[in-house]
């Protein structure tokens, strides 16, 4: 009896260990709404940054930790996607819109608002591909459908890491109109029906080792000849790049697997 007891409490500690993971993204996210808001230097913007790398971090590791536990849940797949919203949502539109935006007046208000409502929706979507019929969640699919919200946010914070190796000099009013369109295109491809890679299939073969020395190659030289704050920058835009080119790839393959779907079937001649 007290075996069984002590194995129901260590299932209780297990299933709240990374629902705890969870609620520490979550904070990050807070704390980097609440600098962003109060900024007054470049360096605060960087410490808000940096809070959603690390909220990203937390988000990464919760599901690792809930697979390894076997503890996966309809209530900690709907606590990440709240968590997703909170600091890759309401964070980095805070933080560009503190940063940048706020010169545009009310429009860089609204482009703001729509990265954080395409996230929303992006996240919806998501949780409703991903539940099973008991409402659990599913096993992860080889691809996403739709920019994931990290990724949005990473370009985002990425950028802003890159400016202040930069000395600040990305945050000026020259380069403010290319922050709008990029924050608008991101928030687009969040509830685009561009497939990007999950990366959960990845195995140790020839493509795997050519695109992970690709990688790395291009990571070096952009340190190199730049800064290594912008190997980040580089990778995200990399990965966003990549989903396009294969949607691109595949799109007249499914054209054509359109266009037989909706022809009309042969007609059958009447018997003589």
């Amino acid at each position: 009896m007290i075996r069984k007891r002590r194995r129901l409490e260590l299932r209780k500690t297990l299933f709240l260990l990374p629902n705890l993971i969870t609620l520490s993204s979550i904070f990050c996210g807070f704390d980097s709404i609440r600098r962003s808001a109060t900024a007054q230097s470049e360096d605060d913007f960087y410490r808000a940054a940096l809070l959603i790398v690390f909220a990203m971090f937390f988000d990464t590791l919760d599901g690792r930790v809930a697979r390894m536990t076997k503890t996966q849940s309809a209530f900690g797949l709907q606590i990440d996607s709240l968590a997703d919203i909170v600091s890759f949502g309401v964070a980095p539109s805070m933080l560009v819109y503190q940063w940048t935006l706020h010169r545009f007046d009310l429009a860089g208000l609204l482009v703001s608002f729509i990265f954080t409502a395409c996230g929303a929706v992006r996240l919806a979507r998501f949780n409703v591909l991903s539940m099973g019929e008991a409402g659990k969640p599913t096993k992860p699919s080889k691809y996403i459908v739709g920019l994931p919200i990290p990724g949005a946010a990473g370009i985002l914070v990425s950028i802003v890491v890159a400016n202040h190796a930069a000395a600040g000099d990305i945050g000026g009013e020259r380069y403010a109109p290319a922050i709008l369109v990029t924050t608008t295109i991101l928030s687009l491809l969040m509830v685009s029906t561009i497939r990007f890679r999950s990366f959960k299939d990845l195995r140790l073969n020839v493509r795997t080792v050519l695109f992970v020395a690709f990688a790395v190659g291009s990571s070096a030289v952009i340190s190199t000849q730049l800064q290594p704050a912008f190997v980040l920058v580089w990778l995200l835009g990399f990965y966003v790049l990549l989903g396009i080119f294969e949607s691109l790839w595949h799109l007249p393959a499914r054209l054509r697997g359109l266009s037989r779907d909706s022809a009309p079937p042969p007609r059958v001649p009447p018997p003589a």
